[in-house]
């Protein structure tokens, strides 16, 4: 499974004069508020147009190299962070990392898993998997958008994909214990056991209060008081 060419992504962006609570009215034009920066580079205030970063931001996720041109002059960099409005997803902010492109760097790619298994198709087993992403070290220009995870080698029950399965070619380090798991084929539950674990008898509302009573007469035959919570630091 190595890791993917991606072709060179470059993105528009021009400096941003508006700031604090003006960027409302620069969202509403159709513009996303931006900032680069990294090391040795004083942040620059950007704004880029909305359709062109949902564009870039959906090719380039959080993990491929995206070449930022602002004022004729190239950077190299990651997308950081994006923050979006809680009702309605839209994206308001985005951070853009510049990255040296001669040193090694270490981020989360995410995890696509393609195929069939045969313990799951024929057998009809319930597929696992226990991980989203995985990170890597790598180049900038090296890393992949995504890792791609052949899951046909699970034939039977039981069987397991583990990190040191994967291999992404010599440019590209995945960071991690080899022996964990990163997706299994575990057995059908059957109708007797799903019943049983309905009929668990759960910790009633008395239990809870019977257990808070002991707890605090414990405690008060000790002699010990209550941890209180310490206060926060002055900023």
């Amino acid at each position: 499974m190595p890791a993917t060419h991606q072709h060179k992504i470059e993105l528009n962006a021009q400096i941003r004069s508006i700031m604090g609570s003006k960027v409302k009215q620069l969202r509403r034009t159709g513009y996303v508020p931006a900032v680069l920066y990294g090391k040795d580079q004083e942040p620059i205030s950007l704004q880029v147009p909305q359709k062109d970063f949902k564009k870039t931001f959906h090719a380039a996720g959080e993990s491929t190299l995206i070449y930022v041109t602002v004022d004729g002059k190239s950077y190299p960099t990651l997308i950081h962070d994006v923050a979006r409005d809680p009702s309605t997803d839209a994206i308001i902010h985005a951070d853009f990392y510049k990255v040296n492109l001669s040193e090694k760097i270490k981020t989360k790619v995410p995890v696509a898993f393609e195929g069939e298994s045969p313990a799951v198709k024929d057998l009809g087993g319930i597929f696992i998997r226990n991980i989203n992403e995985l990170e890597v070290e790598a180049l900038p220009q090296d890393l992949p958008h995504e890792i791609k995870i052949d899951i046909s080698k699970l034939a039977a029950f039981g069987d397991q994909i583990f990190l040191k399965d994967i291999d992404l070619g010599p440019k590209v380090k995945v960071l991690g214990t080899g022996d964990e798991i990163v997706a299994t084929v575990q057995e059908p539950i059957s109708q007797e056991e799903l019943d049983a674990s309905l009929e668990a008898p759960a910790a009633s509302v008395e239990d809870v209060e019977e257990i808070k009573k002991e707890k605090k007469e414990e405690v008060t035959e000790e002699g010990e008081a209550p941890a209180v919570p310490a206060a926060p630091a002055k900023k």
